[in-house]
């Protein structure tokens, strides 16, 4: 019994030692968490989806889904060699065009008129706490914090490790002028010593204007959060950013539901929408977007154009590493909405409709 006791104890003190590293954040607290009491999308003392949402969807137990995710077999989840990245110099790029730089996942960059906004940034080469879980595919981790040029405004979907890097953020430190955030998740920057007065936090539907005829409201989007043990104590969004020449759709992490058409209502027609497209599984199909959803979603958002991202950098489902862009220009078909398929690191030139990417991906095995 006595070593038994001794065992627990050591797991309980070294999780606890894990725990309050820096790189997991804070729990709200204080007036925030009195803020987000007030949500009316905090109920029962978590965040809660438009619709009920378990994370598992399978008819099957948690542990049984665990089991077939860890041994189910694999089939080219990550590409043998690297990946084909444009080593493009950010800190040269005109600063009158208006171009968006993806750079794997869904981390990507935008200029416009001048101003600049970094997307959930993650330029470690894994996507987790620990360096040997959720390794970064060969080559997609080219980018770092002292490639940019500075940030006016750093924005952040949700809290979940591939949206949310600790390195990175706190790499971008120095050049980052505001962090725009869903609400909550301003408490992990404040740990981090980021100045208070530079965090904005929305609630879905709450908008902040960034100067005259420049608006971005936080979106409903249907997914989950957490960093620890404890999740949805911070708000998961996506961002609708309107500018006097641009209406775009940040779609962040989340699966289909009828937000995506009352948020085409509400601020469509779209010049472009950036939407999920990978590591689906029909496991957890209500909080991940699957492939024969986009072009509905798209339609529902009014969207023009479409930015398939959440793939080709980290392998965080069963399906093979090419298979959601593969999907994506199949679902295509006759489809009026334009697909754009940059490679990591290409600029896409936002005012230029004529621009043509490749499909880069194909013959990697």
């Amino acid at each position: 019994m006595g070593i038994l006791i001794a065992i627990v104890l050591i797991i309980a003190v070294t999780a606890f030692i894990i725990l309050n590293q820096p790189k997991f954040g804070q729990l709200p607290k204080g007036e925030r968490l009195e803020r987000i009491k007030k949500s009316p999308n905090y109920r029962d003392g978590e965040f809660k989806n438009l619709s009920k949402t378990p994370t598992i969807t399978a008819d099957k137990s948690r542990f049984k889904v665990m089991m077939d995710f860890m041994f189910r077999k694999k089939i080219r989840l990550s590409p043998t060699k690297e990946l084909p990245v444009i080593n493009t110099d950010l800190k040269a790029l005109n600063p009158e065009e208006d171009v968006l730089v993806w750079f794997g996942h869904s981390s990507y960059f935008i200029r416009l008129k001048g101003k600049t906004f970094l997307i959930d940034p993650v330029f470690s080469p894994y996507a987790s706490p620990f360096s040997f879980i959720n390794k970064a595919f060969k080559g997609t981790s080219a980018f770092q914090a002292e490639d940019f040029p500075p940030i006016d405004y750093l924005i952040i979907t949700h809290d979940h490790w591939d949206h949310l890097d600790y390195k990175t953020v706190m790499d971008l430190k120095p050049k980052t002028n505001h962090i725009i955030s869903s609400l909550g998740v301003g408490q992990h920057f404040e740990h981090w010593g980021f100045d208070p007065s530079k965090i904005t936090e929305l609630d879905w539907y709450e908008g902040t204007e960034l100067e005259s005829g420049w608006q971005l409201t936080a979106t409903p989007a249907r997914h989950f959060s957490g960093r620890g043990m404890k999740g949805n104590q911070t708000l998961w969004a996506s961002f609708v950013l309107q500018t006097p020449d641009y209406n775009l759709f940040l779609g962040g992490d989340g699966g289909y539901d009828t937000h995506f058409a009352e948020i085409g209502k509400k601020f469509g027609p779209f010049d472009l929408a950036i939407l999920e497209q990978g590591q689906y599984d029909n496991n957890w199909n209500l909080i991940h977007m699957m492939p024969e959803q986009v072009f509905k979603v798209a339609k529902e958002l009014q969207a023009e154009n479409i930015l398939p991202v959440h793939n080709s950098k980290f392998a965080l489902a069963n399906h093979p590493w090419d298979e959601p862009l593969n999907k994506i220009m199949t679902n295509k078909a006759d489809s009026e909405i334009a697909v754009l398929t940059p490679q990591i690191g290409e600029p896409v030139l936002l005012s230029d409709s004529t621009q043509t990417f490749k499909m880069w991906w194909k013959g990697i095995d």
